[in-house]
């Protein structure tokens, strides 16, 4: 009796991980680009739409994204403070094409799919999604339609990145985060407590994805510095991937197909819409700043932020920048949303019909 209250929380986690491991094998029987990542992606999503329960333990997530940091930030070398040192223009040109990616996506709802005008701010925003559902609960905004439009953000962006990617002859590895060599557990236990420690103090200064930020510095910092050597094993690294996969899953777990029909369309429109600027964006910047183009691509991506670090590490991409690049993105758009919403909602109370 013990055990099964003990595994009670845990049972819906447990049936959620068997359906996106099924996921990821199916994904790579068909070679799916990123198979570990979009095959348990696409399984959960399917099966929470088909009514099932799909949940993720916090502890679970937790965990996860501490594992993915360390693996991630233990490919970080000293050579990567060169390309650091190219971001100004980078932040400068991912600033323009935010605010180009909202103004045309906030059209395109309006105009296309017959949103109101705080509506089309909220469901066209780039990311920040808890700060926007909050927005949209707080100003009293369709919030329905608006987790809709970005959850379909999300999951498209998921399966549109590696695809991309794959198109470009970007060469996608299976599983990223298994190193050569491994890190010996005595260290790999440090740097996951380390990590936790800074991820406890980064939560608190309210940094976006606090643990895998936490957890990239920490791993990075003993590499970079030569202090520690080594990635994570292989199964473990598959295995955290698999769960991210089922995570980005869960967000359809519960929502009808009414409400779902109702904002897929207008989810992929925008979603389209936005990879298609993201890419006339990455390629000018990947040419004059010299840099890879699948690491501009997975940095200006305006999906998920650990999705599109982990999504970094697949194609073989520069995490250091594409960390970077998500942290200015979200900070950007924490000044960006407000203000749009702000005139939005002036222009709805200066036209009372605004047909």
């Amino acid at each position: 009796m013990a055990i099964l209250q003990v595994l009670s929380p845990w049972r819906a986690t447990l049936f959620t991980l068997a359906v996106a491991a099924a996921g990821a094998m199916i994904g790579t029987l068909i070679s799916l680009p990123a198979a570990l990542l979009t095959g348990p992606a696409l399984a959960v999503s399917l099966a929470g739409l088909a009514g099932l329960t799909m949940d993720i333990h916090p502890r679970l997530r937790d965990l996860a994204f501490l594992v993915i940091g360390v693996g991630i930030g233990s490919t970080v070398s000293p050579e990567t403070l060169v390309v650091m040192g190219q971001l100004p223009l980078a932040f400068l040109t991912l600033l323009v094409l935010l605010v180009a990616i909202m103004l045309s996506c906030q059209m395109l709802l309006r105009r296309g799919f017959g949103y109101d005008a705080q509506t089309a701010v909220l469901a066209a925003a780039p990311g920040h999604l808890s700060f926007v559902i909050g927005l949209s609960m707080q100003e009293g905004v369709d919030t329905l339609s608006v987790t809709v439009v970005q959850a379909v953000r999300l999951l498209a962006l998921t399966l549109i990145v590696p695809i991309i990617a794959f198109a470009m002859g970007v060469e996608i590895a299976g599983n990223p985060l298994a190193g050569q060599v491994m890190l010996s557990l005595p260290v790999f236990v440090l740097l996951l407590a380390l990590s936790a420690l800074v991820g406890v103090l980064f939560q608190r200064l309210r940094l976006p994805a606090a643990l895998l930020i936490a957890a990239m510095f920490v791993s990075a910092f003993g590499h970079g510095g030569g202090w520690v050597e080594g990635g994570i094993g292989p199964h473990l690294g598959a295995a955290c991937f698999v769960t991210l996969g089922a995570l980005i899953g869960t967000r359809f777990s519960g929502m009808g197909l009414a409400a779902l029909r109702a904002g897929f369309v207008a989810g992929l429109a925008i979603t389209v819409l936005a990879s298609v600027l993201t890419i006339l964006t990455s390629l000018p910047v990947a040419y004059f700043l010299n840099l890879d183009p699948a690491t501009v691509l997975a940095a200006f991506a305006p999906g998920g932020f650990e999705t599109m670090i982990a999504l970094g590490a697949v194609l073989g991409a520069n995490p250091g920048f594409i960390a970077a690049a998500h942290v200015a993105r979200l900070m950007f758009l924490t000044g960006l949303i407000p203000l749009m919403l702000s005139q939005a909602k002036r222009s709805s109370l200066g036209s009372p019909n605004p047909s």
